[in-house]
């Protein structure tokens, strides 16, 4: 099941391009890493729907509670992967930049480790929950402009000045992205509430919980 979904994923057009696309220009902005990962997972999911391959898949594999867990498992290891060659990569770059102004920092500074995985995790996390949107919406332009939405345009709607606005902010990927990513603590006498970075983890895991679950509800229950 995973070898098939592996090879399904990779017989995409958008795949390899969108991949290199990623290595090149993500190092620039967590918001391409974010809108590429989401998208390529909804794709995993929309393409077979629109092509009606599900049809085949679903003959092949009349366990439909499994198609989901392969497919979230090959998108993972993906993205995983693409995440770690990326943040790497853009941990180079900016170490070698620094270092020329005698401003590097080593690995072994406090949450330098913390940040680079969380970049790493961040396109997996995403695309993770692309495939849960994609799994529900199933339509390519609609799926896409959910997890816009919902990844990039509902968290800064929600400031940290209030308690309320701040426990949906940092209930939100992006949000939970900055603050793993912060190598400083916050200022205890700061005006607003601040995620912790235990917090933030939490929404990490939880979010590709839900999407993946959810996809795994959908596919069962809907005529194909």
């Amino acid at each position: 099941m995973l070898a098939s979904e592996w090879i399904k994923t990779w017989s995409l057009r958008s795949t390899p391009w969108t991949i290199a696309l990623t290595v090149l220009f993500v190092v620039a902005s967590s918001a391409v890493a974010t809108l590429v990962a989401g998208s390529m997972g909804a794709l995993t999911v929309v393409s077979e729907y629109g092509s009606g391959l599900i049809r085949t898949t679903i003959v092949a594999v009349p366990a439909r509670g499994s198609v989901v867990p392969a497919k979230a498992a090959v998108t993972a290891m993906l993205w995983t992967a693409v995440g770690t060659v990326v943040s790497t990569g853009s941990l180079l770059v900016s170490q070698a930049v620094l270092a020329g102004r005698h401003a590097g920092v080593p690995l072994t500074h406090p949450g330098v480790l913390r940040a680079l995985a969380a970049s790493a995790l961040l396109a997996p996390v995403c695309a993770l929950i692309g495939l849960g949107l994609g799994a529900l919406i199933r339509h390519g332009a609609a799926t896409v402009v959910a997890g816009v939405v919902t990844l990039l345009m509902l968290p800064p709607m929600f400031s940290e000045g209030d308690r309320w606005s701040a426990d949906v902010n940092h209930a939100m990927v992006s949000a939970a992205w900055k603050r793993l990513v912060q190598n400083w603590e916050p200022d205890p006498g700061s005006p607003g509430y601040t995620a912790t970075v235990p917090g933030s983890w939490i929404v990490y895991a939880v979010w590709p919980l839900i999407a993946v679950a959810l996809a795994v509800v959908v596919v069962r229950r809907r005529d194909v």
